[in-house]
């Protein structure tokens, strides 16, 4: 089995091992119990046994051997991030407070001190571990080999060699390692890796089934459609593993601020050290430089380069653990102050799941020809309407070859089928390729789609969507939330106004174009409005883009989709774009908190430090203390 190691933003290792809990926090903690140890021993030794022999060396002796264990791996940090050219770290801040209260002979402090900041900094490794937890499971669910069903019986293989359009068998209590498309009757699935939700849900012959699916039920079979490491798992997978590298502009203000304020501070401990020398009749050295010393151990900024940090991390964990994948810290901020929320209608507010009520064919057409053909133009798209149509004609092949096949966003897709072009797609469509003898679509409670053969109208569809059960509940929280909502879709306006009258949207547009959904959003970024867009389908891609924050519906939704998106809803729905929202917000309170706790509390000390009321320990609070008060705080929201 292999290991792996990733070192932290702080400089902190973090071990992928496959080992207990228990285990790996036991060691964690291995150093400050052994100073604890060491320090207890060497106050007891100092406290009973106050003779010559021991007051010299030996206690200096007995307080280095409890220093050792803690404070190297600091020093260690510190000579690095000098090597780097980071000079005032906040290891070099203990390091220098530390060593300098070894110097005065204040022993029992410099251990204590670094003490307490080696505790601090465990803690931080198992609140980063925790924030990590839901992440590293998902990288631990995906299974390295399945059954592949070949001509010479079963087979196991590794996921990673298995083509697309491989039949695989999936035993009861499996894990699936690959999308693809049930074959085998229904079965029952467990979706939690992907959705954050336990509840199983019922997948028939010919649904999509994804990686990361356990099968709860009976033996099934699986055709694949896609290849290992483009499954909606792995691209889910790198894209939350990519998610930490994308800073909040807070956290990027406080990494700044910190490189500034670090060696202010460091300025500031020496004046306090050494000006009232010049100052003062009766300077004593020791007690300024304590003084000073005092003051350095406050002002180590690590409540603040910790916490926040692991704030944003915290969100996006708690986030995925509710099928919610965010791809950066900078989104959550954005989000938090979302004003508007516009929305596609079709796979976002409804179900998605179209199904053809009505089919009408032309005469001088024959049924045994069109259809197969119109299957084998809609089987190249993703968008649900298309696949109620493949579905509805069911699987059909007349061996007829199409060229030139062309998905035209907003209006459906072309081809050629030798010389005669084959259209599928709405009025749209077919007025701008000028095809004659189309009927008027006033079927206000249906899509309408035709089919145009050889420039002739050819057919027309009739299918019918259903709102999402949740839809009111999620336009209910965003109006509690103080969010407006405008619909957007490029359905006809009867079907929009009828569904937004359904769930009451006050504002709804139909009949539009991506280009159309692009300017409007424009329209309303232009009034100073944050914009955030959910949408599903390739066609709402340049809207995702545009919007200041976009939300893909990831279940349904199409590649190009998920690729645009900020946000992505990994089970469609919608009440979880209210919850992104409201996480995004408690992520932003939790952040603010720990910087005014920092800042308040660090002032506060820093007074008193430098007019010498406050000692080491008080010190230690406002770094230490302060610190693990913000971790805290900041884990509260996982």
């Amino acid at each position: 089995m292999s290991h792996k190691h990733t070192i932290d933003e702080h400089g902190h290792e973090h071990s992928h091992d496959h080992v207990s809990d228990a285990t790996s926090h036991w060691r964690m903690f291995a150093a400050p119990l052994t100073t604890l140890g060491f320090l207890l021993a060497a106050i007891a030794l100092d406290h009973w046994f106050s003779a010559p022999w021991f007051s010299g060396n030996w206690r200096l002796g007995g307080y280095l051997l409890a220093y050792l264990p803690t404070g190297f791996p600091v020093i260690r940090a510190a000579f690095n991030s000098i090597r780097k050219g980071e000079v005032f770290s906040e290891f070099f801040l203990m390091t220098l407070a530390t060593v300098g209260a070894f110097v005065i002979g204040e022993f029992a402090e410099a251990v204590t001190v670094m003490l307490f900041y080696a505790v601090g900094e465990t803690f931080q490794t198992m609140a980063v571990r925790s924030a990590r937890t839901s992440i590293q499971q998902m990288l631990d669910q995906r299974p390295e080999e399945v059954l592949l069903i070949g001509a010479q019986g079963e087979e196991k293989v590794k996921a990673a060699s298995v083509q697309v359009g491989a039949l695989i068998r999936l035993k009861a209590g499996e894990r699936l390692a690959l999308d693809g498309i049930l074959e085998s009757g229904s079965a029952v699935f467990n979706a939690a890796a992907l959705t954050g939700e336990s509840m199983p849900v019922v997948k028939r012959k010919g649904d999509v089934v994804l990686a990361g699916m356990i099968n709860l039920n009976q033996p099934s079979e699986v055709v694949v459609n896609a290849p290992f490491a483009d499954s909606k798992l792995s691209r889910v997978l790198e894209l939350v593993q990519q998610a930490t590298a994308r800073k909040a502009p807070t956290e990027l203000f406080i990494r700044k601020f910190a490189s500034i304020y670090t060696p202010i501070v460091v300025a500031m401990a020496l004046l306090i050290c050494f000006l009232p020398m010049i100052l003062l009749p009766q300077y004593q050295f020791s007690e300024w430089l304590y003084r000073a010393l005092v003051f350095l151990v406050i002002s180590c900024p690590c409540a603040l380069v910790i916490s926040i940090p692991l704030g944003y991390f915290g969100g996006i964990g708690a986030a995925s653990r509710h099928g919610i994948l965010v791809k950066g810290g900078n989104f959550l901020d954005l989000l938090a102050k979302t004003s508007t929320l516009a929305i596609d209608k079709t796979g976002t507010l409804t179900e998605g799941v179209f199904r053809v009520q009505e089919q009408n064919i032309q005469e001088g057409f024959d049924p045994k020809t069109l259809l197969p053909l119109v299957y084998a133009l809609e089987k190249h798209s993703t968008h649900s309407i298309a696949a109620a149509i493949v579905k509805y004609i069911g699987r059909s092949d007349n061996g007829t070859e199409l060229s030139n096949i062309e998905e035209i966003p907003g209006f459906g897709l072309r081809a050629m089928v030798g010389a005669d072009e084959l259209l599928v797609g709405n009025q749209k469509l077919m007025k701008r390729f000028a095809i004659s003898g189309v009927p008027q679509a006033n079927a206000e409670a249906y899509t309408w789609v035709g089919v145009a053969y050889g420039g002739r109208f050819a057919a027309s569809f009739l299918l019918a969507d259903q709102v999402k059960p949740t839809a009111g509940y999620m336009l209910e929280r965003l109006n509690a939330l103080g969010i407006s909502s405008v619909m957007l879709s490029g359905d006809k306006e009867a079907v929009v106004q009828k569904v937004a009258a359904q769930l009451g949207v006050l504002e709804a547009y139909g009949d539009l174009l991506p280009e159309e959904k692009v300017q409007i959003i424009q329209a309303i970024k232009s009034t100073g409005e944050t914009v955030a867009f959910a949408g599903d389908g390739f066609n709402d891609a340049p809207a995702l883009a545009i919007s200041d924050i976009g939300i893909a519906m990831g279940g349904l939704g199409s590649d190009a989709a998920i690729e645009t998106a900020d946000i992505v809803i990994q089970d469609d729905r919608p009440e979880k774009i209210a919850l992104a929202i409201q996480i995004s917000k408690k992520t932003k309170q939790i952040v603010w908190q720990n910087i005014a706790m920092a800042f308040f509390v660090k002032a506060l000390v820093l007074g008193l430090g430098a007019g010498g009321i406050a000692t080491m320990w008080e010190a230690v609070f406002a770094d230490v203390g302060v610190a693990l008060l913000a971790i805290f705080n900041a884990v509260r929201i996982q």
